[in-house]
């Protein structure tokens, strides 16, 4: 930390098989593992859905040390959805996941997304604060989230950016 107290972050597409990325995706798969049983955890992405134009990873660093994670990923012609969000317990609280998911959300923007859906874990009540915050809303769960009695899904309808 620089003597004036404040820290730079910034947050930039990566791999999402770097090491950075492993290791920031290892620990939030430990966090979600001792919050939920093994059918109640969505932990599936691949890495060929966060290329090109069908998805991104970002990486959040605090004076270059990753501190966070998410991903958003297309999953039709006009939706996408976010999956990884992560921010390591000792840089919560600092804004950093909603930064994140804004850097998300202006990729879906910039893919002529409509529409962003997500799915959260009941026991998550940060989680599920921060997306009601950013403006998403409580639908019905969808897909194969719709038996898992933990899941909470939501949505946000993406306008376009005229500027």
């Amino acid at each position: 930390m620089g003597h004036s107290g404040l820290m730079s972050v910034t947050i930039s597409a990566e791999p999402f098989g770097s090491p950075e990325s492993r290791r920031l995706i290892l620990a939030l798969d430990d966090y979600l593992t001792g919050l939920y049983p093994p059918e109640n955890n969505f932990l599936d992405v691949a890495a060929d859905e966060l290329t090109d134009k069908r998805g991104t990873f970002l990486i959040a660093r605090e004076d270059g040390v990753a501190v966070g994670c998410g991903a958003v990923r297309r999953i039709s012609s006009t939706s996408a959805e976010i999956k990884r969000m992560f921010v390591v317990p000792s840089a919560r609280e600092r804004g950093i996941g909603g930064n994140i998911l804004a850097d998300l959300e202006a990729w879906a923007i910039a893919a002529e997304m409509t529409r962003i859906v997500l799915e959260t874990g009941d026991r998550q009540d940060a989680a599920i604060c921060l997306y009601e915050r950013c403006g998403f809303v409580a639908i019905p769960c969808f897909g194969k989230y719709a038996d898992s009695k933990s899941s909470r899904c939501f949505e946000k309808i993406l306008v376009p950016d005229r500027g």
